[in-house]
């Protein structure tokens, strides 16, 4: 059943005004903002010989076209074999995006879900990204949620966490800055950043560090 168009409203304006309150690193800073609390999602072995962190935006195209097609390539040659531990970073360009990463970190045992609801995100993305009422796009991310056993009850509760949308949003300029991200999706593999790239280049980068 479709919830009522108020109380989306509500979601998107507590979880917009989360955002307002941080938009630069040095006003993270100075917010002095707890980004403990947030989980890094990974796939594969910690103690694998080379780490491949992705930058990524929810609602960037280039994104969803890289999880579709080259991902699963990467997933299957490097992470299942051991030879990759994979890092996975949200990147809030848009408020969406933003809203998107709170549903897929949503609920108890989030790590568990996080990467099926990544999956949907990015295969629905031309639905949920494209709507013109922001209401209409919380609508559409809360399906997803539910489709991945979330309830009513933790979606509200994840979507009108302002503190957690803070932390959320200031990590990201926290690691943005650090590791120099200005497009998505970027890669930071072997500890040296790049942009998007074929698989054939990525799965040359990865050889080569993991013969090094």
């Amino acid at each position: 059943m479709t919830r009522p168009m108020t109380a989306l409203a509500a979601f998107v304006l507590t979880v917009f005004a989360a955002l307002a309150l941080v938009a630069s690193p040095a006003q993270a800073q100075d917010a002095d903002v707890d980004t403990s609390g947030i989980v890094e999602m990974t796939m594969g072995d910690p103690d694998a010989p080379v780490t491949v962190i992705e930058y990524a935006s929810y609602t960037c195209p280039h994104c969803a076209r890289f999880h579709a097609d080259t991902f699963k390539q990467l997933k299957a040659d490097y992470i299942d074999t051991g030879k990759v531990h994979f890092i996975y970073r949200e990147v809030y360009f848009d408020r969406f995006g933003l809203w998107a990463s709170i549903v897929a970190r949503c609920g108890e045992g989030a790590e568990n879900r996080f990467f099926g609801i990544t999956d949907m995100l990015y295969a629905q993305q031309g639905d949920w990204a494209r709507q013109d009422d922001p209401a209409q796009i919380v609508e559409r991310l809360r399906r997803i949620g539910k489709t991945a056993g979330l309830t009513d009850g933790q979606l509200d509760q994840c979507l009108t966490d302002a503190d957690n949308a803070q932390a959320l949003y200031a990590r990201w300029l926290e690691l943005g800055e650090e590791d120099g991200i200005d497009s998505t999706p970027s890669f930071v593999i072997d500890g040296r950043k790049y942009a998007n790239m074929p698989y054939a280049e990525m799965s040359e980068l990865i050889d080569n560090a993991v013969g090094g």
